[in-house]
């Protein structure tokens, strides 16, 4: 399965704390935010905060855009991302509070059910050549530029804000800049 998603077909709906929109880019099939084995957003962050409870779920959050963000874990661990593309990776359940370093920000978030799946995420900024072995599910999202994943015979092109989610049964490699790209492999 090949599933080229375009900004069109994305939906904003509530954050779950109240204090903002996220746009959900994909979710697993026939889920909601209620209950889901995946699910890919992109979230404005316009002031310092109380990140949602997903209690359940291990999320990794990537800076898009802004001069960046500092996560505050359960007051015990602190990320600070500050380079575009960098990432978090922390358990849904923390009590997360985000301090906007200058201004607002937007992030690309990736959430999945706990003990679920085998997680990579791969980001790059400059042209670069990503290869991915089988997976059971990847997803290649570029944020301002365009990008090409080629498979087997086939190659897709996708341009900016474009997600492609897909099914692997062989290797795969995606050629592009401003590239975000997430491998998932099902525990056994």
């Amino acid at each position: 399965m090949i599933k080229i998603i375009s900004p069109h077909q994305f939906k904003t709906i509530p954050w779950k704390n109240g204090k903002g929109q996220t746009t959900e880019l994909a979710i697993s099939e026939n889920d909601s935010i209620d209950d889901f084995n995946w699910r890919l957003s992109i979230a404005s962050v316009v002031e310092d905060g109380a990140f949602s409870d997903f209690s359940g779920y291990e999320r990794h959050l990537i800076l898009l855009e802004g001069k960046g963000i500092e996560l505050n874990h359960d007051k015990q661990q602190i990320d600070l991302l500050e380079k575009r593309l960098a990432v978090s990776s922390f358990n849904g359940a923390s009590k997360t509070i985000g301090k906007l370093i200058n201004g607002a920000i937007k992030d690309f978030n990736l959430m999945t059910k706990d003990e679920k799946y085998q997680v990579e995420v791969f980001t790059s900024i400059k042209q670069k050549e990503i290869k991915i072995d089988t997976v059971d599910l990847c997803f290649v999202y570029t944020h301002t530029a365009k990008a090409v994943v080629y498979l087997h015979t086939d190659a897709l092109k996708i341009s900016n804000g474009e997600l492609i989610v897909m099914e692997s049964e062989g290797p795969i490699r995606i050629v592009g800049e401003n590239l975000i790209v997430v491998t998932l492999g099902h525990l056994y």
